[in-house]
């Protein structure tokens, strides 16, 4: 009887990456759809960039995910890049297709995913409020203006990066896009739809750190949005809960761009409550 030991390969590169938890949800999933397969966590310096792709290809990787630092500088190594990602500027998805390196950008697309089915809401016509600019804020401004949001404000406390994300949307995008300078308290007004925490504001072990935001002028309709998703009760949630307003952290968004991904890769549709199940145990321990 031949028994097959390959293992087929995926992971994440970045730096740091040893408090990444995709790992967690990605091995409980193959795992629990009995696939040999592998999710590797591997430190990449951004100098070893060019070096680890080319590795990831000759030894065969179905694929990956870059994080922090390595989301723009990927781009130039790949073969492709989806639409939607070269309008983010960035890669967190790497798939492979025959020979050929394709990237994708999944982080928006699980977070409309999760605005969607987790909290019933459509962001077509919407007034977006995004707090930060960097690459988690420009996935979800980018994917919210192509599923027909009305209007985005980007909220950030360095004026060039954000003015420049208000500007790429509106050129790019053609959607009624601004920048407001961040200082102090920021008072989210009453015609805000989605208000976002795209910043590392309150991420573990900073889970009490609060954005300096202003949630009582809100409508009660608002979702209150925090891609943090660990803790997954971060003040900035609970600050919305106080207020009576309709709060999504960050873990669904977190399990649904790992269930995207990992289509990309199977072509499989990912078993999600086996790896939402398994990133909330990891962070209660």
């Amino acid at each position: 009887m031949f028994t097959n030991y390959k293992e087929d390969l995926v992971g994440v590169f970045g730096h740091p990456v040893a408090e990444n938890p995709t790992c967690v949800m990605q091995n409980a999933a193959f795992e629990h759809l009995g696939l040999n397969w592998r999710y590797l966590t591997i430190e990449v310096t951004p100098a070893a960039l060019a070096e680890a792709i080319r590795g990831l290809r000759a030894m065969g990787f179905r694929g990956v995910n870059l994080t922090i630092p390595h989301k723009v500088a990927v781009l130039p190594l790949l073969d492709a890049v989806a639409d939607d990602a070269r309008l983010i500027g960035a890669v967190n998805t790497v798939r492979r297709e025959g020979d050929r390196l394709i990237g994708e950008n999944t982080d928006g697309k699980g977070f409309l995913r999760s605005v969607r089915e987790e909290a019933g809401v459509d962001p077509k016509g919407a007034h977006v409020v995004v707090l930060g600019a960097g690459g988690a804020a420009r996935a979800i401004a980018v994917e919210c203006a192509l599923a027909g949001a009305d209007r985005i404000t980007i909220v950030n406390r360095n004026p060039e990066r954000g003015a420049a994300l208000a500007d790429h949307l509106a050129r790019n995008l053609k959607i009624a896009a601004r920048f407001v300078l961040w200082q102090a308290d920021f008072a989210a007004g009453k015609d805000t739809d989605l208000l976002v925490n795209a910043t590392s504001i309150g991420l573990f072990p900073d889970g009490d750190a609060m954005p300096p935001v202003s949630m009582g002028a809100l409508a009660q309709a608002c979702l209150v949005c925090d891609v943090i998703p660990n803790p997954p009760d971060t003040r900035f949630v609970k600050t919305a809960r106080a207020h009576g307003l309709k709060a999504l952290t960050g873990l669904p968004m977190l399990v649904n761009q790992g269930a995207i991904g990992f289509k990309m890769w199977t072509d499989l549709d990912a078993p999600m409550a086996v790896m939402r199940m398994a990133l909330a145990k990891a962070f209660r321990s």
